[in-house]
């Protein structure tokens, strides 16, 4: 047992929507929300002014849209969170040799591990709270400082303890908690609190009367071993009396990013669960995008009424962090399972992880655009058949097109959220585009809210360009 709480937990705050807001001056104070803007787009992020609305991450799109109208509404940048990640992820190694990332934006640290680890070994309780405190409110300083960021600072004796105390701190703050406080701290927080304790095992406590971890402690273990079998039992248990025992170990790799729930009522419709395995896939996605990472193999988890488990698996030809293709594959999947005795849990899982590629990071896009050029065929097909004018399929027309003319270049496409540069200009972001004109906001991390401008999609003035530094 630690006689200080030199164990850190780091998260930053609303991470991709703050360093939106960070690289962009007129988005600052104002809702923004990032994650993929389709028709069956979900939320990645949402900022603490969004999140007045009610807009939180996994949300499909169009409900963040109904909630918060006026919100700006962002493509991911994940080059520029890249960039931003690694700063943080630095600066907490200048602290420690053992520093566990989990995403992105989020962290554990063990400061005895580091050159402060004598200090804090010989000094006493006091001393040693006000050195940890010292220490995490230099870190945030520095985060801020080199970024323009926020970060939320858990610290404690354990990584649970931690963790709990920086969703406390949120956001940008400091919680401490003491080594001996654990279970006063713990004991009023309601189940759902603890890492583990989903909806379904938080109804299953709930129908015995345990809605808080102090219920959880005098339950006691066999109690809870015999609600929640043996392994997770006694998890529930050790985390109810403030007990963990796990270690900081350094740079994890995660091999794969999973999610699954287990329904109170076992799942027979058939849409019912395409629907769930849907909501999964963005969820994964979710936790995908927070690592930086894509994924080549696909992989559904299905337990059936009779507790029998059965995983069925793709492999893409390519990584993808794409919510649809990992959607649709997940769909497909479960096509191959018999579901009709009914379903007790579903997982959605990506496996044979690979580094986010800048190519992934416009699939949503170029599907998107797809998408729209299908719609635009049907409605010209349904307003022929209207008309009584026989509709000629559109390759037979690009291929009679192709003899008279000149094949023209491909229209250029835009992102809400894209960093570009203007010849005359100079660098900005995409507000939107449509009806071939693209409008643009010229402004960087350092300078006033810039000017809006709109020009026509295929400018050769306008470019892509890379993301600029935030300080």
């Amino acid at each position: 047992m630690r006689t200080v709480p030199s164990i850190i937990h780091l998260d930053m705050d609303a991470f991709f929507a703050a360093v939106e807001q960070a690289a962009k001056p007129s988005l600052r104070g104002k809702p923004v929300v990032v994650g993929g803007l389709g028709g069956r787009g979900v939320v990645s992020t949402a900022s603490y002014e969004a999140r007045r609305f009610g807009v939180h991450s996994a949300m499909p799109m169009a409900q963040a849209r109904r909630l918060c109208p006026n919100a700006a509404f962002l493509t991911g940048r994940f080059e520029a969170y890249r960039w931003a990640s690694d700063i943080v992820m630095g600066l907490l190694r200048e602290r420690s040799p053992l520093v566990e990332p989990l995403s992105l934006d989020e962290a554990f640290v063990d400061l005895e591990a580091g050159p402060y680890g004598p200090a804090l070994a010989a000094a006493g309780p006091a001393e040693g709270n006000e050195l940890v405190l010292a220490l995490a409110e230099d870190l945030r300083a520095d985060i801020l400082e080199r970024t323009g960021l926020t970060a939320s600072v858990g610290a404690a004796g354990s990584k649970l303890m931690a963790k709990i105390a920086s969703e406390q701190a949120k956001p940008d703050g400091l919680v401490l908690v003491e080594i001996g406080s654990e279970q006063a701290v713990l004991s009023p927080m309601p189940v759902r609190a603890l890492p583990g304790v989903g909806p379904a095992t938080e109804q299953v406590l709930r129908r015995v009367g345990l809605s808080t971890v102090a219920d959880l402690a005098a339950a006691g273990l066999d109690e809870l071993v015999q609600l929640l079998g043996r392994a997770h039992g006694a998890g529930v248990f050790q985390m109810s009396i403030g007990l963990d025992e796990r270690a900081v170990v350094a740079d994890r790799d995660a091999k794969s990013v999973s999610v699954e729930d287990t329904f109170e009522v076992d799942l027979a419709d058939r849409d019912r669960i395409m629907h769930e395995i849907d909501v999964l896939a963005a969820r994964c996605v979710g936790r995908l995008r927070a690592t930086g990472r894509s994924g080549r193999t696909v992989v559904l988890k299905v337990r059936r009424f009779d507790f029998s488990t059965l995983t069925r698996s793709e492999t893409l030809r390519g990584p993808t962090d794409d919510p649809e293709v990992i959607a649709s594959t997940a769909r497909r999947l479960a096509m191959q399972v018999d579901t009709t005795g009914g379903v007790r849990l579903l997982g959605v899982g990506v496996a044979q992880l690979a580094d986010y590629t800048q190519e992934d990071l416009f699939a949503q896009a170029v599907r998107e655009a797809a998408e729209a050029h299908e719609r635009a065929q049907a409605q010209e097909r349904a307003e022929a058949q209207d008309a009584g004018v026989p509709a000629v399929p559109q390759a037979d027309r690009e291929a009679s097109a192709a003899e008279a003319e000149p094949e023209p270049e491909a229209v250029r496409r835009w992102w809400p959220g894209q960093d570009v540069t203007h010849e005359e200009y100079g660098p900005g972001w995409v507000q939107g585009s449509g009806v071939g004109r693209v409008t643009v906001r010229f402004e960087t991390p350092d300078s006033p809210p810039g000017r809006v401008r709109t020009f026509s999609v295929d400018d050769p003035a306008l470019a892509p360009s890379a993301a600029l530094p935030l300080r």
